[in-house]
């Protein structure tokens, strides 16, 4: 098989094939962590398997005979499955326009390569039937190693598509306790990872939801019955709001801090906070309540000592973003509304957050602690937030900050370690602090090679109980580890 048109179209459809496993299944779509997604992963699986026999078959021989009907079969076997898997797709996830192009563009790669290589087939299975070992230099070490990576995720995604059975679903019952009934909650930054969590619990629990919402399009991640709005401008001055939940701000993770990137993350939080003040203002019946966001980076850079809410803040660029966004909040006081920031750590779950950015590097053994791994990380479970987020709205006598942080924290070579164990895998690739500084800059410094051992002293204090203390329990309900 000499055609090097043919090689090339094999070798498009191993670069888009790549591309949309590590974008869309990994990075987006994270298929690997989603309990509705167990049939696509079986499917995927399958098609792995018969690719990887494709690959090492088509780059490292001729078959002849009834070898060739064979591999003519496994092709439409291909399509078939693939058939499948679209109608699998479409019945269980939106799939972002980005995949459904590149779906498209490999259904007419492969027609492709289908019209160039079946009269090659045909014609070998008109000879006696044997495997005939070939080389074809790059090329049959670019199916070798196609084939290596298809197996490879094709044992995982095996093995996902059970895993994911004993994940918790979208189960919210019990996270929305205490409230009085039917209470009207404006939730901003509703279609984020916890946004999306926390109006689905308060529509479950039977209140009614304002969401404000940036990009409609996103809408449809939420739970019915809501009330959708994408400005302030939009509510009535006479509509009683009896909470208000402030989670929205620009993303600090998702690229470097550049000058215009902090100017985005510091004005999306202050603006948008400064504008619901203005909203409770023109009110003509006050919110009881503002709950709003904050993070533990307001304690700047630290190193092993213990910080409860009356703990001192460091110099840093989190700390300057933090003080700036609780002092913007603290202005609804002078309304006569109650409000409480909450100084959120990393949040854990597989739809976002940092640990989907660490499961498929520690999924393959390539996982390990950043820099000394001496750093403390202090997290707490999203579903364990959002109870404190309804701990906080029901407890009147709770105002001011509020640690929102596990009672047990650990550092980034401990952290790393439980969740290579919870993977059963190892955690021995370390990520050397020079390189994550020089990548990425202040924010690695203050994100991955920095920390706090924050405690939730206020939460415990007023009767908070959490589900997940330690990050075993977390775990082992995040990602059905046994």
């Amino acid at each position: 098989m000499t055609s090097s048109l043919l090689w090339t179209l094999i070798a498009i459809q191993i670069a888009m094939g790549a591309f949309d496993t590590f974008y869309h299944h990994e990075m987006t779509e994270r298929l690997a962590w989603r309990p509705s997604q167990s049939r696509e992963l079986v499917l995927h699986g399958i098609r792995n398997f018969f690719y990887a026999l494709l690959f090492l078959t088509l780059g490292w021989a001729e078959v002849h005979g009834n070898w060739a009907l064979l591999i003519i079969a496994i092709l439409l076997i291909e399509v078939m499955i693939t058939l499948m898997d679209f109608v699998e797709e479409d019945m269980s996830r939106k799939l972002p326009a980005s995949e459904r192009v590149n779906h498209t563009l490999l259904a007419l790669n492969y027609g492709g390569i289908l019209v160039l290589i079946l009269p090659v087939l045909i014609a070998w299975s008109e000879r006696d039937s044997a495997i005939v070992p070939a080389f074809y230099g790059f090329w049959s070490i670019l199916s070798a190693l196609a084939a290596f990576g298809v197996a490879v995720f094709g044992v995982r995604d095996l093995i996902a598509s059970r895993r994911v059975l004993r994940l918790v679903g979208n189960d919210t019952t019990g996270l929305i306790e205490g409230l009085p009934p039917e209470q009207t909650v404006l939730v901003t930054g509703a279609t984020g990872f916890v946004g999306r969590r926390l109006v689905a619990a308060l529509t479950a629990a039977g209140h009614r939801v304002i969401a404000l919402v940036r990009d409609p399009a996103k809408a449809d991640q939420l739970q019915p019955p809501i009330m959708l709005i994408t400005a302030l401008d939009q509510i009535s001055d006479r509509i009683r709001i009896d909470a208000i939940i402030n989670l929205a701000g620009e993303p600090i993770s998702n690229g470097l801090w550049t000058t215009a990137k902090r100017r985005k993350i510091m004005a999306s939080r202050i603006d948008m906070t400064n504008h619901l003040v203005d909203l409770i203002a023109r009110l003509a019946s006050k919110p009881a309540v503002m709950i709003s966001g904050s993070a533990i980076g307001w304690y700047g850079i630290r190193d092993d000592q213990p910080l409860t809410e009356d703990a001192d803040g460091r110099a840093s660029f989190s700390h300057e973003l933090c003080d700036a966004w609780e002092k913007a909040a603290a202005r609804a006081t002078a309304l006569g509304v109650r409000v409480v920031t909450l100084r959120i750590g990393l949040v854990l779950g597989t739809e976002g957050g940092i640990l989907t950015r660490m499961l498929t590097p520690f999924e393959f053994g390539l996982g390990g602690p950043f820099g000394s791994g001496k750093q403390w990380m202090s997290w707490i479970e999203r579903d364990d937030l959002i109870r404190l987020i309804a701990h906080a709205l029901s407890h009147p006598e709770l105002s001011g900050t509020l640690n929102a942080t596990a009672p047990v924290p650990l550092t980034n070579a401990d952290f790393t370690s439980e969740l290579a164990r919870s993977l059963h895998r190892p955690a021995i690739f370390r990520v050397p602090a020079s390189l994550l500084h020089g990548v990425a800059g202040a924010f690695a410094d203050e994100l991955l090679l920095g920390g706090q051992r924050v405690l939730p002293h206020r939460a415990l204090q007023s009767g908070f109980v959490f589900r997940h203390t330690t990050l075993p329990s977390a775990f082992r309900t995040i990602l059905g580890a046994r």
